[in-house]
């Protein structure tokens, strides 16, 4: 039984192994192809190791040529980082007031929150458009920090977290004289912590991510972030793909770093919404 068991273990691990591999090939040819010269790109075989190094060249056309990276780079840092932050800290709070403060129609509240999230995105853009005109946030960061501050889907999904604290550790604080600030900042978030790191790292991929904000809300060349940037390199530069491919690596680098970081936290929130959700 147990060498049956050890049997089945490793098959599974050996046919995970290989989709693993599978999934990385095409950022291995990426990654390989960033550091061609044009000309040895679509080259058959593929060489994965390029015999005539171009990286240097690439990068540096990418990163500080006729449309620089590095300033792209600087707008979507500033954009994410902020929103991340702004959105992590109203969902959280929201969060804790749905599930341990108890008022008058919260409920109902919540349920309305809930609902905002069924109104498909692309239906309000047009109203959000003109009211960004007559107050002053198009083109501008501060608008598109503010359309990704406010996350319906983050509420709910740090509700469900707070919600399996104890109501007996929360009326416990109370008798010692702690409010729902204390509460909140000492007792709730250390508990919850996992899933707000889960949240955040989410956060920051999609925010990062984002195509379609940008592209609307955003008219200055020099305030573009990353995902429009990368279109409008590749249709500048559509015939060179060794410079795009550059491009896309410099683009998904921080998302990876940013998991690799953060990866023992997503776990463990997975673990925690496993166990107590």
């Amino acid at each position: 039984m147990a060498r049956s068991l050890i049997i089945r273990k490793s098959i599974i691990t050996i046919i995970m192994l290989a989709c693993s591999i599978l999934f990385l090939l095409p950022f291995a040819w990426m990654l390989s192809a960033s550091f061609k010269i044009e000309a040895d790109v679509f080259k058959f075989p593929i060489q994965w190791i390029p015999e005539r190094w171009n990286g240097v060249a690439n990068y540096k056309e990418v990163w500080f040529g006729k449309h620089p990276f590095y300033i792209y780079y600087l707008n979507t840092i500033k954009v994410t980082v902020l929103t991340t932050l702004i959105s992590v800290t109203i969902s959280s709070l929201a969060a804790y007031g749905f599930s341990k403060v108890k008022f008058p129609l919260g409920k109902v509240l919540f349920i309305f929150v809930l609902a905002t999230y069924m109104v498909p995105q692309q239906a309000i853009l047009v109203p959000q458009f003109i009211l960004y005109r007559k107050i002053g946030l198009f083109d501008s960061h501060l608008g598109l920090v503010l359309l990704g501050s406010f996350s319906v889907l983050g509420t709910f999904m740090l509700r469900q977290f707070f919600m399996s604290i104890p109501n007996d550790l929360i009326e416990a604080a109370k008798i010692d004289g702690a409010g729902h600030w204390k509460i909140f900042w000492s007792i709730a978030m250390p508990i919850v912590r996992p899933a707000i790191a889960t949240y955040g790292i989410l956060r920051f991929i999609w925010t990062w991510n984002d195509y379609q904000n940008p592209l609307i809300f955003l008219r200055t060349d020099s305030l573009l972030t990353i995902p429009v940037a990368m279109q409008k390199f590749s249709t500048i530069n559509g015939e060179f793909y060794s410079l795009i491919m550059a491009a896309a690596v410099s683009a998904i680098l921080p998302l990876v770093i940013v998991f690799i970081i953060g990866q023992k936290q997503v776990i463990e929130g997975i673990a925690l919404g496993g166990v107590k959700g």
